[in-house]
């Protein structure tokens, strides 16, 4: 999920007319994440500056659900790694502008190289034109965890470029994918589950992890309609705590509860 407070931190993307709430806590879902069976959730910043990571990483020792963060990469405020015993386990660099090869993003390499010496998670937000170059950089980093928010898809559509990218991806074995941000409530119910079981063909069962994309997600639907939907989508005998937990809580280093009392992480 993503957190924000406007009032505390401004986010510069941020405006009163996108429908999204200026306060986006673990709080303000309370009984939705407690009946929906949520321990743990690992907190994505929303925007770039050095403040609202500060901000973020006070969230993780104040708020006992959210038990991981992941900073946003900016060359010039961030250093090419997550902060030395703080609750970040890994960054998120945000790129779909630059080239389908991801040759113009700086420093991305030496970013994915300290990222992996540390066992820290390193996330890419791409259009789908970028999946193959993810798949490269994968190779290239074997021991770096690299996961690919929102199946390199989102919202669009599930075209045949896009299958054949997620696939050229996906032969990298050390890369991940989240499903999340594909408005699934919103598809036809067919589609959503042809897309997700393409990714689980590609990806195999245990190398994709849930996300919510809350409160992003709230403009078209509820937290618990993302998660009836995504249960919809998800092949026949895929709904496994790998999915749900297991995965995430290992590429991200969820402390306690133990993974056999994980359930559903946000």
């Amino acid at each position: 999920m993503h957190l924000w407070d406007v009032d505390i931190v401004p986010l510069p993307w941020f405006r009163d007319d996108m429908d999204l709430p200026r306060q986006a806590t673990a709080h303000a879902l309370g009984r939705v994440l407690s009946i929906a069976g949520v321990e743990s959730a690992i907190a994505v910043q929303a925007a770039d500056s050095a403040v609202e990571a500060q901000w973020l990483l006070g969230v993780t020792r104040t708020d006992p659900l959210v038990r991981r963060a992941v900073l946003q990469y900016d060359r010039t405020r961030h250093p090419d790694r997550v902060p030395p015993g703080s609750a970040a386990a890994g960054i998120r660099a945000a790129v779909p502008q630059f080239a389908a090869d991801l040759s113009d993003v700086p420093g991305l390499d030496g970013l994915a190289d300290t990222l992996g010496a540390h066992d820290q998670v390193l996330e890419l937000l791409i259009r789908p034109e970028q999946l193959p170059a993810a798949g490269a950089l994968s190779r290239r980093h074997p021991s770096t965890a690299i996961v690919v928010c929102h199946l390199g898809l989102g919202a669009g559509a599930p075209d045949a470029a896009w299958r054949e990218a997620l696939a050229d991806a996906a032969t990298a074995p050390g890369l991940h994918a989240k499903v999340s941000g594909l408005a699934l409530p919103s598809r036809d119910p067919d589609e959503a589950h042809a897309l997700v079981g393409h990714a689980f063909d590609v990806f195999g069962a245990d190398r994709l992890l849930f996300g919510s994309d809350w409160p992003m997600s709230v403009r078209s639907r509820t937290y618990a309609e993302v998660l009836e939907a995504t249960r919809t989508a998800l092949p026949r005998g895929l709904d496994t705590p790998a999915f749900w937990a297991e995965t995430a809580a290992h590429l991200y280093r969820v402390p306690a509860p133990g993974l056999e009392d994980l359930r559903v992480p946000a």
